[in-house]
């Protein structure tokens, strides 16, 4: 019996791989694709448990992550790489408008939020979605890190009317909206893109809302 040569070692040690690689790969996508939904399930259970902290359940009877639009680009948003808003409607009538939108300008980088704001133009409800604020400074702007358990910095939000937008602003530079001495900076930015948003959903509400779901805007 012949040794097998040198190309022979190759040419069978070629084929092992690209059998493994066959086989690991149809193992990955069926483990994907047997553990998907549940992750989708877990992911979208998430979201409406941060959506429900800003806008109440009863607000709304539609499929509300079904009912989206896509947001390219949209500086009034702080949104460099796009977002979404979500549309919530009782009866077929619109009620709340759920936007993606960026604090660019955080003490240590940007603040990404959710913010809702009602058909008549009032915010109802806010929240970080992400931040890496100072611990025990600005971290604050998180419910979950604010000391005041009983009543959160970011919930002097919920419920600013329309005709109080301008007053938006944090107490230092004239506003309305309290802060924490020595951590001005994460409160300002946040407050800053709260009023844009607002501003932003009722420039653009009609739009908004008209259009189909999943649709780009």
């Amino acid at each position: 019996m012949s040794e097998p040569t040198a190309l022979g070692l190759s040419a069978r040690t070629g084929s092992v791989m690209v059998a493994f690689t066959v086989v690991f790969t149809a193992l990955m996508a069926f483990t994907y694709s047997a553990t998907k939904p549940q992750i989708d399930a877990s992911a979208a259970e998430e979201k409406m448990k941060l959506i429900s902290e800003v806008l109440p359940p009863t607000s709304y009877d539609n499929a509300l992550l079904d009912d989206y639009g896509v947001l390219g680009p949209t500086r009034e948003l702080g949104l460099t790489d796009g977002g979404r808003v979500y549309r919530a409607r009782k009866a077929g009538q619109p009620t709340a408008l759920i936007l993606e939108t960026t604090a660019p300008d955080g003490y240590s980088g940007r603040i990404d939020l959710i913010v809702a704001v009602r058909a008549d133009g009032s915010v109802s409800g806010v929240r970080a979605v992400s931040q890496r604020e100072t611990p025990g400074l600005g971290d604050y702007i998180d419910p979950k890190k604010d000391k005041d358990k009983k009543s959160p910095w970011i919930t002097q939000f919920t419920g600013i009317e329309a005709a109080r937008l301008p007053q938006c602003k944090v107490k230092k530079d004239g506003g309305d909206i309290a802060y924490h001495t020595g951590a001005t900076i994460s409160a300002r930015a946040v407050t800053n893109a709260v009023a844009r948003a607002a501003r932003y959903a009722a420039d653009n509400q009609n739009r908004l809302f008209a259009a189909p779901s999943g649709s780009s805007l």
